[in-house]
């Protein structure tokens, strides 16, 4: 089979978009495309015609045509299904039929086309696969993204040690030298000095709290200790107004989700001064025919200190964990105390975690290719038909200790075809025909609800049907570790802390 060009035309014969395969000029493209309609005989059935040196293959589409041009000696049965295919591609990317929506879309059809036929013959992709080439997600960009933002406010942060630097001797200055406010020996008159001193105070050294009044705010000793993971407030309201638009943001330096985590998991309704966020992050990708590619958890404890008297404690964790998770502690805090004792506490026994402030004391990493540790395994088997594809999928909740909420497993479908017919159905379902996909929902998959199916009937062919992804969130994380108690530095008294636990998807694909 050798494909010389693929073009969508009106019935007048005008290329809307023409992609050639081999060498052709634009004057042979545009003659061959305006002698088409001229060739066609509209009491004929069959949807080729031919000259002396080509061959069009054609299937309307409404008031266009998809036109493919070929040599005479190419397999006319293959010419057809690469029609179909093409025939397919199209209403991925225009939702309606029409010259000026496939102008619109030129780019995108030009390089679908092209992930369909190399130098004028057919690849092997079906339609799932010609999705995800086309998008190009790359996790190169991902990962370079993540780093500037952590270098971003790792300068942010040290601009802010910088300015409390320059504030503190500032202070020590009119404590050794004259007592009246703004001259401290520092710029080039005493009004110079105290207007920098207000503006360093007001937009630097307190950007977590709502300024009360305009006057400077002198920090409280313990204020003066470490800032772990502090953010700027620009950054969270930024990522506010993300979340208020439905968009989901995943923060790199925590592996939050916090779209998701605040509908599906309520914070606790009593948040004591000490307050615990243990999060986990799961990525996974396993293959149609079995096996586990990969298998990522990323963990952390946020600790979160609302009273100065609760400033110097040290947390107790419980890790009985069997899976091989490695740990890392933040680096002022006291590792050999946690490896020995498994105590969470500064190096420095003086100094208190900072106020008002979330702080990651604790962040750990699971990766495996073992199969046995995945949570919860998903079984695709779709089979042909007569009248397309039978699909049966099932899935199994091999980590019985979690519950899973809001279970989300869904499973593309052949766009142009209908919904699909449900036959056998645990749960609900939802059909997506804008996004083409079939959602099969399940509130609560635990111990008591493990295993469930589902069975429909579509036109399509078994490649249709994957990627397969899956989507949940859980009040109880993978690993388990967990924190026990919090108890002050001196004594040893026990204080009282709220804890927030959650599992949530970073991507789960079964390819």
């Amino acid at each position: 089979m050798v494909l010389l060009a693929a073009a969508v035309c009106t019935k007048a014969g005008k290329a809307i978009v023409s992609r050639q395969f081999v060498e052709m000029t634009r004057t042979r493209i545009e003659g061959l495309l305006a002698a088409f309609p001229k060739l066609m005989n509209t009491g004929k059935q069959h949807t080729f015609v031919e000259t002396d040196s080509v061959r069009y293959v054609y299937q309307p589409l409404e008031k266009l045509y998809m036109v493919l041009i070929t040599t005479k000696n190419s397999n006319i049965l293959e010419d057809l299904e690469t029609l179909r295919l093409f025939s397919r591609v199209i209403p991925e990317y225009c939702r309606v039929l029409e010259e000026g929506e496939i102008s619109e879309h030129c780019f995108d059809l030009i390089f679908a086309f092209d992930e369909i036929v190399a130098l004028g013959y057919r690849e092997n992709v079906n339609l799932a696969q010609i999705r995800t080439f086309t998008e190009m997600d790359s996790h190169e960009e991902k990962v370079f993204r993540a780093v500037r933002e952590t270098q971003e406010r790792e300068a942010k942060a040290e601009m802010r040690r910088k300015a409390k630097e320059l504030q503190q001797a500032r202070r020590d200055a009119e404590r050794s030298g004259k007592k009246a406010p703004g001259f401290g020996g520092f710029g080039n008159s005493g009004v110079t000095g105290g207007s920098s001193s207000s503006i360093i105070s007001d937009t630097i050294i307190e950007p977590e709290k709502p300024k009360i009044a305009p006057t400077p705010v002198r920090p409280s000793g313990p204020s003066k200790a470490l800032k772990l993971g502090a953010r700027g407030k620009e950054v969270d309201n930024f990522v506010d107004k993300l979340k208020s638009e439905g968009e989901n943001i995943i923060i790199p330096s925590t592996g939050k989700r916090p779209s998701e985590v605040s509908k599906a998991l309520a914070s606790p309704i009593n948040i004591e001064s000490v307050h615990l966020k243990i999060e986990e992050k799961i990525s996974l990708t396993c293959g149609r025919d079995g096996g586990l590619q990969n298998m990522e958890v990323l963990g952390m404890i946020t600790l979160r200190v609302s009273d100065d008297k609760n400033g110097r404690i040290r947390l107790h964790v419980s890790n009985i964990d069997k899976k091989g998770v490695q740990l890392q502690t933040h680096p002022n805090v006291d590792k050999k105390l946690f490896t020995a004792d498994s105590l969470i506490g500064l190096k420095n026994p003086e100094k208190s975690f900072p106020l008002n402030s979330d702080v990651g004391v604790l962040k750990w990493r699971l990766q495996t290719t073992d199969e046995a540790l995945v949570p919860l395994t998903i079984n695709c088997w779709p089979s042909e038909s007569g009248n397309g594809c039978d699909v049966n999928i099932e899935y199994e909740l091999q980590e019985e200790g979690l519950e899973l909420n809001d279970v989300v497993i869904t499973i593309p479908v052949p766009a142009g075809v209908g919904a699909p017919v449900i036959g056998d159905l645990d749960g609900e379902y939802r059909h997506d025909s804008r996004r083409n996909v079939l959602e099969w929902c399940l509130p609560v998959v635990d111990s008591n609800n493990k295993t469930g199916s589902l069975e429909f009937s579509v036109a399509g062919r078994p490649g249709d049907f994957f990627p397969v992804s899956v989507s949940f969130v859980s009040k109880r994380t993978y690993c388990d570790i967990q924190v026990t108690k919090v108890a002050h530095l001196d004594g040893d008294s026990p204080v009282r802390f709220s804890t927030e636990t959650s599992l949530v998807v970073d991507k789960y694909e079964i390819l």
